[in-house]
């Protein structure tokens, strides 16, 4: 092996690759369409790794994000919102396609590994990354090195209910997962839409501007939101205590959230004060890429 590293980051829609030099700078990045199904998406890694081995002269690990975890009683993926991916060994399946092994690990817990490591958490012994997109993950690392848990689910605030429920919040809404209620049912990027436009809404990205141009049921969803992720975060705190927590996904470029936020966590935890930082991510859309390079470390 040389000194690279090769991340890998698999999502519904696209595969990303992305090679780290050694020094930590990338050297490399393309990406294509996720193929249908579940041999065709090993296929479409795999010919990734090799092209760019190819162009670079290099033979480097690979590490892959997924949308799901491998389970430890089974082996097999579960949890995977791609659900072509489920009820498979995507980690043996690759590492045999690629002739090494790969380390495969949930698309958040790269992303909070991404920012730990080189990020906007460098520097902090505790991190806790939470991805809010069309979904609603997180991830924990801590001293380094991504926090599995037992059952391999550490991070997965978005499938517990919301905290404090207001009576016009019950009984929620049903989740994917079969639960009512969870976090991700409100505070995911639809979920905002919903909130705001009504059944049918999935896109929240013109949300803020419009409140900005005094769109008051505009303002008013930002505002639901805000204190909903507020009380999502304060539980967070509340159990794990993090440095600090990074926002990642399409809705963390939601300015108003990093000032909005600190003070209605302080309300929610159960401390004389709160000083956990809010902060934005700093590699955006490619944390999740280069935290898979990042399962494993310089060497």
């Amino acid at each position: 092996m040389t000194p690279h590293r090769i991340g890998i980051d698999l999502g519904g829609t696209k595969i990303e690759i992305a090679v780290l030099a050694p020094d930590g700078s990338e050297c490399h990045r393309h990406r294509i369409d996720t193929p249908h199904g579940y041999q065709a998406s090993l296929e479409g890694i795999a010919g990734l790794v090799r092209d760019a081995e190819a162009q670079l002269g290099v033979t480097a690990t690979v590490g892959v994000g997924i949308p799901g975890v491998i389970s430890p009683a089974t082996g097999l993926v579960k949890n995977a919102n791609s659900i072509a991916l489920n009820g498979h060994t995507f980690d043996r399946d690759i590492s045999a396609l690629l002739g090494r092994e790969v380390r495969v690990e949930n698309d958040a817990n790269c992303f909070a590994l991404s920012e730990a490591s080189d990020g906007a958490g460098a520097g902090h012994a505790t991190v806790f990354g939470v991805i809010l997109g069309t979904g609603c993950g997180g991830g924990v690392v801590v001293d380094g090195k991504v926090l599995r848990g037992r059952n391999h689910v550490t991070g997965e605030w978005g499938h517990n209910p919301l905290p404090w429920p207001q009576p016009d919040e019950l009984p929620g809404q049903l989740c994917w997962c079969g639960h009512w209620n969870c976090l991700e049912t409100w505070i995911a990027g639809p979920s905002l839409a919903r909130d705001c436009d009504g059944a049918g809404a999935h896109d929240a990205s013109g949300i803020p501007a419009r409140a900005a141009a005094g769109d008051t049921r505009a303002q008013a969803a930002l505002d639901r939101h805000a204190d909903r992720l507020a009380r999502g975060l304060a539980h967070v705190v509340n159990l794990l205590d993090p440095d600090v927590i990074v926002l990642g996904g399409g809705l963390s470029n939601m300015n108003h959230l990093y000032a909005a936020l600190p003070p209605l966590v302080s309300r929610y935890v159960f401390s004389d004060f709160v000083q956990t930082p809010i902060v934005r991510n700093r590699h955006g859309d490619s944390s999740g890429v280069r935290g898979a390079a990042w399962l494993w470390p310089a060497g």
